[in-house]
């Protein structure tokens, strides 16, 4: 997010040697100004869900690892972006056992197809494969859903207010930490009405 044009670093239009920030960086933040992004890293699924996942989308096509990967991120709006440290693992014990086979293309690049002790597996667990997506599509609607799309452009409003007057702060050590103070009670703000939120019975 950061760098080039897409943050803060060398822009075009800054004048030569100069930094600025581009607050339209921001805005693409979770679906808005350009390809989607969302949240990276941490837990997506629950211990061993990610082989339900990977085997089902096996089920409707043979795939690619990178395939997989972005299909994932696609079907949760762009909410999950799995690793090749994540799914090849996991490609990898789905083969060992028994429930997944690949075949080499040109090139050397590997394609993973459904086994039929696979598809059977897919249907012993059924309830589990289905409660696993019910999961990952209800992500993907709420990532993209009109309120969240609200705090999203809150958010690059934040951004360009922040950072338009970038330059001063290191000149204004008083502005700074005013600005700082801001953001830090809107944060203290914000986790205070999640969690009032929560301890109501509220959705959050």
């Amino acid at each position: 997010m950061f760098g080039g044009e897409q943050g803060c670093g060398p822009h075009r239009g800054s004048g030569r040697g100069g930094w600025s920030f581009n607050p339209e960086a921001f805005g693409s933040w979770w679906g808005s100004g350009g390809r989607r992004r969302g949240f990276r890293g941490g837990r997506m699924f629950e211990q061993g869900d990610l082989k339900y996942v990977i085997l089902k989308l096996l089920d409707e096509k043979p795939r690619h690892g990178y395939d997989i990967m972005k299909e994932l991120e696609e079907k949760s709006g762009g909410a999950y972006a799995p690793s090749a440290g994540t799914v090849y693992p996991t490609l990898q014990m789905l083969e060992d056992m028994g429930f997944a086979s690949v075949q080499l293309e040109e090139g050397g690049r590997k394609v993973y197809s459904i086994t039929e002790a696979g598809r059977s597996y897919l249907q012993q667990n059924k309830p589990a494969v289905e409660e696993v997506f019910d999961r990952f599509a209800e992500l993907g609607k709420s990532i993209l859903s009109d309120e969240v799309m609200e705090i999203n452009r809150a958010l690059r409003d934040l951004a360009a207010a922040t950072y338009g007057p970038v330059r001063s702060y290191y000149k204004d050590a008083e502005l700074a930490g005013s600005v700082r103070e801001i953001i830090q009670r809107a944060v203290r703000e914000v986790r205070e009405a999640v969690e009032r939120r929560s301890s109501t019975g509220g959705t959050a």
